[in-house]
């Protein structure tokens, strides 16, 4: 007797379930880094390594296998990569020096490229029609599960003996039930389409009517998801080194201030036209970013969290926008491979100026470096805004010749 799969809305809902706590699990290192340095010790430059090799890792994963469920089908691969990450919790449980953390956030970044874009495709997949939340869905969960791993690891590190046993052995046994509930009640969402092992050549494909609007978001996904990196591997450090606050559980709230402020922006401007959403979002991120800067010159925490929800507020707002304006119309079996380009960008932009960061900390300290750092992803994020404004005012008359040059592209 073959199993009884889920409904439809019980299958979004298990789906979305899946993706938070997946990206949960990625931002539960975070607090940790600083365990971990002072357990093995190794400097700041090593720390953004360990938290880059995650995710370059996760890119050639999202440019390798991002687009493989179009073709062989949604379930197959999540079983695949929820095992995969079951593995890499394994080896985070028996880390016992640098190398062992190194091939832990290997394995993770591997296995998450897979579920990122496999699981957001699915979440469009199994979407309500009249209610469409796949876009939100897609937009507010990493705000939402790196907020919940990074609290949930402050509070095991601050409270908890032993707190990295505790929660990679709670992991692994979550992720080893997700591949086994997968494989048995969720229905699969996507039709097999020839050219699977064509797909296995790393790539980023964009289809043509997606270009346009593609280009227009990419400066502000490369701001959000600059910052969220920043963050991620030195905001905890940046509490201790610039204001003196060694607590663990601070430097979860931090990234907790950031990134869950980021689903309330995707739920405020969920209703919002997708263009509507992606500019008020940016206006507020850059804001957001200023008062950082601010704090960090003023030496006061408080404006330093302030500014760290408001930034979240344009994060999860103008990530929303881009997500919808980007994946508008898209039919299924060119889901996954889309949202793997939207997530190749915002990887790149999470890990490689994170780690030039940490490089620079060496030579011209956290404090400066952070306040560089901001002005650029200012800069970007008002750069997005300007080339939509002038997207808008392109004259009606010549937006057929355009779309006839992208379809023929």
């Amino acid at each position: 007797m073959p199993p009884r799969r889920l409904g439809r809305p019980a299958a979004f809902w298990w789906v979305a379930v899946l993706l938070v706590l997946m990206l949960a699990a990625s931002g539960v290192p975070s607090p940790l880094y600083r365990v971990y340095q002072e357990r093995f010790g190794f400097s700041s430059g090593v720390l953004t390594t360990i938290f880059g090799i995650y995710a370059l890792a996760l890119l050639l994963s999202l440019l390798v296998v991002g687009g493989l469920s179009d073709h062989v089908g949604r379930r197959p691969v999540l079983v695949t990569a929820f095992l995969l990450e079951a593995v890499s919790m394994v080896l985070f449980l028996a880390s016992d020096g640098v190398g062992w953390l190194l091939a832990a956030r290997v394995v993770q970044g591997l296995a998450t490229g897979a579920l990122t874009s496999t699981l957001g495709a699915a979440v469009l997949d199994l979407q309500n029609r009249e209610r469409p939340l796949g876009a939100f869905m897609n937009s507010a969960s990493p705000g939402l599960g790196l907020s919940l791993g990074a609290v949930g690891a402050g509070l095991l590190v601050q409270f908890v003996p032993s707190p990295t046993e505790w929660v990679f052995a709670v992991l692994t046994v979550v992720f080893v039930v997700a591949s086994i509930g997968t494989l048995f009640v969720l229905p699969e969402t996507s039709p097999r389409l020839p050219g699977a092992l064509a797909s296995l050549r790393p790539q980023v494909h964009v289809p043509p009517a997606s270009r346009p609007p593609f280009l227009v978001a990419l400066p502000v996904l490369l701001a959000a998801w600059a910052l969220g990196g920043f963050y991620a591997s030195l905001g905890p450090s940046l509490l201790v080194d610039v204001f003196g606050i060694e607590n663990h559980l601070a430097g979860g709230l931090l990234i907790l201030a950031l990134n869950g402020t980021g689903v309330l922006g995707s739920l405020a401007l969920q209703k919002a036209a997708p263009e509507r959403a992606l500019v008020v979002g940016a206006l507020v991120f850059a804001i957001g970013v200023a008062g950082t800067v601010t704090s960090l010159f003023a030496g006061s925490v408080t404006a330093l969290f302030v500014a760290a929800v408001v930034t979240g507020f344009g994060f999860g707002a103008s990530f929303l926008g881009a997500v919808a304006t980007i994946t508008a119309g898209i039919p299924s079996g060119q889901r996954a491979g889309l949202l793997a380009s939207i997530f190749v960008v915002g990887y790149l932009a999470f890990s490689i100026p994170a780690v030039a960061a940490g490089i620079a900390t060496g030579s011209i300290g956290l404090q400066r470096t952070a306040e560089i750092y901001g002005v650029v992803v200012i800069v970007l994020a008002l750069v997005a805004v300007a080339l939509l404004t002038l997207r808008r005012r392109v004259p009606p008359a010549a937006a057929p010749a355009e779309d006839a040059e992208a379809l023929a592209a």
